[in-house]
């Protein structure tokens, strides 16, 4: 008993000793920097750093300012690639005096540096060629481009959503789709890119210089970490929701729960071409989409392994080269490199059963579901009995979700393993509307009218 009392007598005095070396510590350090916050992720430390890492004098200026003013910017900018090979604000931010979005900030004033708060993706392109070859031809390119001539798009924003109200009528799209789709960025008398068109995170933004894209919606800035955009919800913030809820399917599926149970311990940071399996236990999106694996080379033509259409109103095999196209793409080829992803952990039997499936699920919607609900529909346009405002006729509104939400979901859920979004959400849901759409189509072809 003795022994062991002063066992106890011992350590305590141990951990007296920790805690006042510990406190004697903290109270020298906040001598040294009367920055120092305890609290962890706190950006005001950003502050007191001193980062010379062969950068030009004009980048220095860019930096020296900014980690006081913008801490935030500067502590994902020098944990970046681009902070550790000297690539500074200017570098991507700097344009010449005659840009018509040059500007100059307070820090540079006097000096013959310019700035734009614009970094459009020819800018990348400067030094990530064979990236942005790669993505003008993917199906993201288009994601503003093929919403310009869509009367019917924007008057369910801004007649319908929108109200047709004479200064808020734009509200929802500049809230909503230009987030995700992007929009062309307009500038003002100034120079600076307009409220009505910027901030947003857009994929397919139209800068001023005519190029088209915007890298930071995947690798965010001013970081833009491989990392992160490895991650299955680097592609979430737009593939979600009831038309295309893409992350919802891949949680769904064994892959996700793969991911979700361990996806902690895997390694996120090797280098192109070099992500492997054993580097991670199961698929993200990225994986079978966009990184190398086995023979294949890592691509940001993320309609490269596809097959077929699966968000347009009928699927199609992908089969033409037009990047506008809903069929943009070569089915088959896509098909033989999905494959491959697959060859990298399932066997053969496995993967040829899986496509099996899929394609018979696209193939019931095609047939038994959205044909017959056209065929309806054709009908009764042609002797008009359809309402002019879509929103207001139950059919109408009926025949877009069997397309636009339910089908979607049943066509993707089979091809990306969500059981549940191809049955409860999709064919389960698929089936009323079918049923729907029946019951509305004989009631105005026996009456001759739409019912009141």
């Amino acid at each position: 008993m003795k022994k062991q009392r002063n066992i106890l007598f011992v350590f305590m005095v141990i951990c007296f000793v920790m805690l006042a070396v510990s406190a004697q510590a903290q109270k020298a350090g906040k001598k040294l920097n009367p920055n120092l916050n305890q609290s962890v992720g706190d950006l005001s430390s950003v502050k007191a750093i001193v980062i010379d890492r062969g950068l030009t004098a004009d980048g220095k200026k860019c930096i020296d300012c900014h980690q006081k003013n913008h801490p935030g910017v500067i502590n994902d900018w020098k944990n970046s690639r681009h902070g550790h090979v000297g690539v500074s604000c200017i570098d991507c931010h700097g344009v010449k005096k005659e840009d018509p979005t040059a500007s100059q900030c307070e820090g540079l004033k006097g000096t013959d540096i310019f700035e734009s708060v614009l970094v459009p993706p020819s800018r990348c392109a400067q030094c990530h060629v064979k990236e942005a070859e790669q993505f003008n031809k993917s199906g993201n390119f288009r994601a503003y481009h093929q919403i310009i001539p869509k009367d019917n798009l924007h008057a369910l924003v801004q007649v319908h959503e929108g109200q047709n109200h004479p200064t808020l009528k734009n509200a929802s799209n500049e809230t909503g789709c230009m987030q995700c789709h992007g929009t062309k960025i307009e500038l003002g008398k100034d120079g600076k890119p307009t409220a009505e068109t910027w901030p947003n995170a857009g994929m397919g933004n139209i800068y001023p210089d005519g190029s088209t894209g915007n890298c930071s919606a995947c690798h965010t800035r001013h970081k833009f970490d491989v990392a992160e955009a490895r991650k299955p919800h680097a592609c979430a913030s737009c593939h979600l929701g009831p038309d295309h809820p893409d992350i919802e399917i891949f949680e769904n599926s064994k892959h996700g729960h793969v991911y979700n149970t361990d996806g902690d311990n895997w390694t996120w940071t090797s280098s192109p071409d070099a992500w492997e399996p054993g580097d991670y236990r199961g698929p993200t999106c990225a994986t079978c989409h966009m990184s190398g694996i086995g023979k294949l080379k890592t691509t940001h033509d993320i309609t490269e392994r596809l097959y077929w259409n699966l968000w347009a109103q009928k699927s199609q095999v992908r089969n033409s080269e037009d990047v506008m196209s809903p069929v943009l793409g070569n089915g088959i080829e896509g098909r033989q490199k999905m494959e491959q992803v697959c060859s990298s952990c399932h066997s053969e039997l496995h993967t040829k059963g899986f496509f099996k499936q899929g394609d018979k699920a696209v193939q019931l919607y095609n047939v038994a579901y959205y044909d017959p609900a056209k065929k309806m529909y054709d009908e009764l346009a042609s002797k008009n009995l359809l309402k002019k405002n879509p929103w207001t006729d139950e059919f109408q509104k009926v025949f877009y979700y069997l397309w636009h939400h339910e089908g979607r979901r049943a066509r993707q859920g089979a091809m990306m393993g969500g059981p549940d979004y191809a049955h409860w959400h999709g064919f389960f849901e698929l089936q009323q509307d079918l049923y729907k759409l029946q019951e509305i189509y004989a009631k105005r072809l026996k009456a001759g009218k739409i019912e009141e």
